[in-house]
């Protein structure tokens, strides 16, 4: 183990998409009244944000090789910073949608530099739990982001918002200089070539192809909740405010899993079991929710146990994926995440088209199942 950074705030900074993320989201009506106009295109605000957000990971991880770890870290919240600038002074929807652009460009460097980092300062036997600890810091980001957000939206409403994501920028940038240090001393130029060749190495990997594929399932049972939820406590005649309080009982799912998941890792169970049996609870669970779908909200009790798998399993995939691409693992973390956020895209179309919440857990869970089933569960 080669520990040389503060835990404590790499945590915070793969915590921070999530955060910067929902605690816009209780403004979204301020913007749509705001700036008069319709709900499909403050919804693009969204969309195009995620889509913002993949490219970044692919950029700033490629700069992790080739100009370092702390540069690229820095350098991303100092982009992210002038979009939430931006955001703040735009008079215009499509400055404001530009400036969102721009933050979630930058702010991928929380997801992709940081991960890069604990990769490079954490060997096989430590990395899984140190990962485990990141889990509980994501399954409580969500909840602190929407009640931040929604005390700043009703106090200052959304430009009070973005002034706190400006200075929240400027906060982790005086951090990151002062606390962080170089992990990756032998910068390179990486060429399309190199990148084309890596690519295609990992596209060979079934390893790869196994965790992107696991990565989607679980990633697409999550958004599919938070897709086509609020439309079933809308039929069940439900405010958006209970529809909100369930978000309380989906991160308390989430926290119990982390929280499982580290007491299990620290028992020397292997990562690989985790997975295996994360995949098959979330597809149990499944079942359960396309059961009880036509029955108010009762799905919500085996959501719970789909977001528990969710918190155990995303975090054992992530710390071993690369385990084969140490030299590399900036450009390789880069390609990762492209490959899988492609598939999450796809999967979010697919479930706009079903418009069912437990036929889409019931596919996309089962598709977790057929991956293992298929790929096998060699390295993890």
């Amino acid at each position: 183990m080669k520990k040389t950074n503060p835990i404590w705030l790499l945590t915070l900074l793969v915590m921070l998409p999530q955060f910067v993320e929902t605690i816009y989201s209780p403004v979204l009506p301020m913007v749509q009244e705001k700036f008069g106009v319709n709900e499909e295109s403050v919804t693009l605000t969204i969309s195009l944000y995620f889509i913002a957000f993949a490219l970044g990971v692919a950029f700033w991880g490629i700069q992790c090789d080739r100009i370092g770890r702390k540069k690229s870290l820095e350098y991303g919240l100092i982009t992210y910073g002038i979009g939430t600038l931006a955001a703040v002074f735009a008079s215009d929807f499509m400055i404001l949608l530009t400036a969102r652009i721009i933050s979630a460009f930058g702010i991928s460097v929380g997801s992709i530099v940081t991960q890069t980092i604990l990769r490079d300062s954490y060997d096989r036997d430590h990395i899984s739990k140190v990962f485990s600890w990141i889990g509980i810091g994501l399954s409580i980001s969500p909840v602190i982001g929407m009640i931040t957000g929604s005390i700043l939206a009703s106090s200052v409403g959304h430009q009070g918002v973005f002034i706190a994501l400006c200075i929240l920028s400027l906060l982790f940038l005086i951090l990151s200089r002062e606390k962080i240090s170089e992990t990756h001393h032998a910068s390179k130029e990486i060429s399309i070539s190199i990148l084309g060749n890596l690519l295609k190495r990992m596209l060979r990997d079934q390893e790869i192809i196994r965790c992107c594929l696991l990565i989607m399932s679980f990633n697409v049972l999550l958004f599919s909740y938070y897709s086509l939820a609020p439309f079933i406590f809308k039929e069940n005649h439900y405010s958006s405010y209970v529809f909100g309080y369930s978000s309380m009982i989906l991160a308390t799912g989430t926290f119990a899993g982390a929280k499982l998941n580290r007491y299990l890792l620290f028992r020397n169970i292997q990562s690989k079991y985790l997975v295996k049996t994360s995949t098959y609870i979330a597809f149990i669970a499944s079942i359960f929710v396309w059961i009880l779908i036509g029955k108010g909200i009762y799905f919500l009790i085996p959501y719970f146990f789909i977001v528990m798998a969710f918190s155990i399993a995303i975090p054992n995939i992530l710390s071993t994926a690369l385990i084969n691409y140490k030299s590399e693992t900036g450009s390789a973390g880069a390609l990762l995440g492209l490959i899988y956020y492609i598939q999450i895209g796809l999967g979010l179309i697919a479930i706009g088209l079903i418009q069912n919440l437990g036929i889409a857990c019931v596919l996309f869970s089962g598709i977790g199942v057929c991956t293992l089933l298929l790929f096998g569960n060699k390295k993890n």
